[in-house]
């Protein structure tokens, strides 16, 4: 029987044998016992985004063209993948590629940062008549909340442009914070308990007086739920998730002595107590200028934190639940300026993406290493955005209305199946 296990049952006939056959749907536990059953992965439940800000070179990271006029002198290393060569550099990354797979046909209308930003983002190009939700926004409003008592989308050492929740509303906006050695701010009480409960207490009249023929206005400002979950968020022990004391020391150093390294493993922590999208910005990979100094910089951090990560999640049995995603709003032109560095590229660039169930240790598309032909294999950021959701069980066709009452697809993209298991 198609799709069957062991048990001898697949999805169809477990819903008859549990009396849902004629219902259009199932409950949680349901869903999980048919999809064990049918003999199906779970979905992933999380992402990490590794936000290089800045636009960084293909070539200098995950598409070297080593000994050709636009490597620049650039080397390339073997790694873990048969397929996979990356630039000089990342020797901790080249160890586990083989979790690791590379998008290297991107391509962009988009090549100014805020512009290309928006839509490596939200998987579309910028709209004045719609503020489109980030995928992180996407994924706190698509999936179930659970017990999950600190904000679900977080974004630590933030850029520019942090993730927003476009008109699903700012409540999907990202939680900044920055470097995660230091103590998290405005979770604490500045007085004591019970001058503290007081406080409350009298707001609470306050609020309750003012509410007094203004419902739908009050309610509208979203002020009382977020004063409510801000309440909660103070007292709840998942805030020892931004506590890295609590991890061992050799944990700590595989992540690498930096903010970023710090934040990797800060965002690790946090997706293991329900948090469902962490973005963390490694800034900085504008080469306009002395392009290969600032690569080998930039790689210096992100080579040990992105590394760490992916050995971190496997060990831990949560790589195949938590989606890895690391790139940058576009990539640098093959042709190297008079200053020595590579300007805006976006058309054939590069991003990373692990776990998730997704198949790892592939090269999907190629670049020309003459810089002259579009790259082989084109992809789109909204094919990048449909893998995503469809490996987190979301629907990329589902359509959400905008509050001018348009219908907006949560992305108009195809999936890569070459990625999907």
């Amino acid at each position: 029987m198609q799709g069957s296990t062991g048990l001898g049952l697949d999805r169809r006939s477990f819903l008859r044998l549990s009396g849902l056959a004629g219902a259009g749907w199932l409950t949680p536990v349901g869903e999980i016992l048919a999809r064990q059953a049918e003999g199906r992965r779970e979905p992933a439940n999380s992402i990490i985004l590794l936000w290089l800000a800045g636009g960084p070179s293909q070539l200098e990271t995950f598409d070297p063209h080593p000994d050709s006029k636009i490597a620049g002198g650039t080397k390339a290393i073997r790694t873990a993948s048969e397929v996979i060569r990356l630039a000089d550099g990342y020797g901790q990354l080249a160890e586990v590629m083989d979790k690791v797979s590379v998008v290297r046909s991107l391509i962009s209308k988009e090549g100014d940062h805020e512009r290309g930003t928006y839509l490596m983002k939200t998987g579309y190009r910028p709209d004045p008549t719609v503020e489109h939700p980030s995928i992180g926004a996407i994924c706190c409003h698509e999936l179930p909340g659970g017990g999950t008592e600190i904000p679900r989308h977080i974004s630590i050492l933030p850029g520019q442009w942090p993730a927003r929740g476009g008109f699903l509303g700012g409540q999907y906006d990202a939680f900044q914070l920055g470097d995660p050695s230091g103590t998290l701010p405005d979770v604490a009480s500045k007085v004591v308990a019970g001058r503290d409960a007081r406080r409350v207490a009298d707001l609470d009249i306050v609020e309750k007086s003012f509410a007094r023929g203004r419902h739908d206005r009050v309610g509208a400002t979203l002020h009382r739920a977020t004063l409510d979950r801000a309440r909660t968020m103070m007292t709840s022990d998942q805030l020892k998730a931004f506590d890295l004391a609590r991890e061992p020391s050799s944990v700590r150093h595989e992540y690498g002595e930096s903010p970023f390294g710090r934040a990797c493993l800060a965002a690790r922590r946090l997706t293991e107590v329900g948090v469902r999208c962490v973005e963390v910005t490694l800034s900085g990979w504008d080469s306009h200028v002395n392009n290969h100094q600032i690569h080998k910089d930039r790689a210096a951090e992100l080579d040990p934190a992105f590394a760490a990560l992916i050995r971190d999640l496997a060990r831990r049995g949560t790589l195949d639940r938590t989606i890895v995603l690391c790139g940058g709003e576009f990539g640098r032109t093959p042709n190297i300026n008079p200053f020595g560095g590579r300007d805006h590229w976006p058309l054939g660039y590069s991003l990373a993406v692990a776990g998730g169930g997704l198949k790892g240790g592939l090269a999907i598309g190629e670049t020309d290493p003459e810089g002259k032909k579009d790259p082989a294999r084109p992809a789109s950021i909204a094919d990048i955005h449909a893998t995503v959701l469809t490996t987190l069980g979301i629907t990329p066709g589902k359509e959400n209305i905008s509050p001018v009452g348009r219908p907006i697809k949560l992305s108009e993209g195809k999936v890569i199946g070459e990625l999907m298991v």
